[in-house]
């Protein structure tokens, strides 16, 4: 995933709506998230809880566009 933001700005986003700090979501990560809407990459907060589609290499930090974590199935 290409990210159009500096190292320096990453550093500063945060979720918008618990305030944790946010980082670049890992390739084995992607698939755990899902949305209705394509992305290329996530930034995922720094609990896990919550992530954010990247979309034409800009973070889309908007509530109602939060990815949906995926439920594992039991094996």
């Amino acid at each position: 995933m290409k990210l159009s933001l500096s190292e320096e700005v990453l550093a500063m986003l945060v979720c918008p709506v618990s305030g944790r700090s946010l980082r670049v979501a890992g390739a084995e990560e992607l698939p755990d998230w899902t949305a209705a809407e394509p992305f290329e990459g996530a930034l995922v907060t720094d609990d896990g809880a919550r992530a954010y589609p990247v979309r034409e290499g800009l973070p889309v930090l908007v509530e109602k566009e939060a990815l949906v974590k995926r439920s594992r199935r039991s094996e």
